[in-house]
């Protein structure tokens, strides 16, 4: 299988002008994925835990469309590749949390997983969704590479086994309502469910009503648990309820917040960005518009290489 070498390197997630392909995907009479999906997972760690590049976890907040979805891929792994950040697209097939039951919650698993598959094979970047039951791992598992236990079902032992069973890499989100040292027994509950390839990612902190604040000392300490640490740079503007029937945010200080941990020693960034966020389906108020990412990763990767030279 020829390769290209982009920021993920030379491999089968390089983000130049690689693809590949799963043509043996499909779904089986019970609608469940049976799929001979070549396992990356080590290749992706590899890439993810290394010191020197900066990694990006971003897209739509929910799978809107697939075409929607293709854009914003191919837009971020372009600019990623410029920017040299080695890059997974993200976008949730179902947000089962939404404020109100009126709210779009996306396409649902089955269709949503045919859309994740389509932005893996076309794009040619790893595919992160968020999961919520043992179920869905164990579906999702079979055509993404990386797994996100949700903020709110970060102590949900059952759904963390369940994820980590499937082999591949779990993103675990640190609840609103816990302390960085607390995260430190989450990870801990995923290595005795035989997991090793994890990341811990802030998300910042419930303050009060309606409010998040974020304490960068977090991310250091989640670091210290001995995992690659993500920072959460547009949830962690949220207003959660705030708009009533649906949270608010205030985007504007996304990138302020992006800045801050990187400077704190942050392994990645995970980014929810819309080419129209006014416009989006679910978290629109904090989501950085597509056009503004490019010089955003650049300022970012700067503030990366001065900390790399310092280290």
């Amino acid at each position: 299988m020829a390769v290209a070498t982009g920021p993920f390197g030379s491999g089968p997630f390089s983000s130049g002008s690689h693809r590949w392909s799963n043509p043996s995907l499909c779904f089986s009479v019970a609608g469940c994925y049976n799929t001979a999906v070549p396992d990356h997972s080590a290749s992706l760690w590899k890439i993810l835990s290394g010191p020197r590049r900066l990694f990006l976890i971003a897209g739509p907040c929910v799978i809107e469309n697939e075409a929607l979805c293709l854009q914003v891929a191919n837009a971020l792994r372009k600019a990623c590749s410029r920017a040299g950040v080695n890059y997974v697209f993200k976008a949730s097939y179902d947000k089962a949390n939404r404020t109100s039951a009126k709210s779009f919650r996306g396409p649902g698993l089955k269709a949503g997983l045919e859309v994740l598959k389509r932005v893996r094979e076309q794009v040619g970047v790893p595919v992160l969704t968020d999961v919520h039951t043992e179920a869905e791992a164990e579906a999702a598992g079979k055509v993404v590479d990386i797994l996100q236990i949700p903020a709110f079902l970060c102590r949900q032992t059952d759904l963390i086994e369940a994820a980590v069973a499937t082999g591949r890499i779990v993103n675990l989100k640190k609840g609103q309502f816990l302390s960085p040292q607390e995260m430190g027994r989450v990870a801990r509950k995923a290595e005795a469910a035989g997991g090793r390839h994890l990341l811990l990612t802030e998300r910042g902190t419930s303050f009060g009503y309606n409010n998040l604040v974020v304490d960068m000392r977090s991310i250091p300490t989640l670091r210290g648990f001995g995992f690659p640490v993500v920072f959460d740079a547009t949830h962690s503007v949220q207003l959660p309820g705030a708009g009533g029937d649906r949270s608010a945010g205030e985007r504007a200080f996304a990138p302020v917040l992006a800045r801050a941990a990187v400077a704190a020693g942050a392994d990645g960034l995970f980014i929810e960005t819309h080419p129209n966020p006014d416009k989006a389906l679910s978290d629109g108020p904090n989501m950085i518009p597509l056009a503004e990412m490019p010089a955003l990763l650049s300022t970012l990767v700067k503030l990366h290489r001065i900390l790399q030279g310092s280290r």
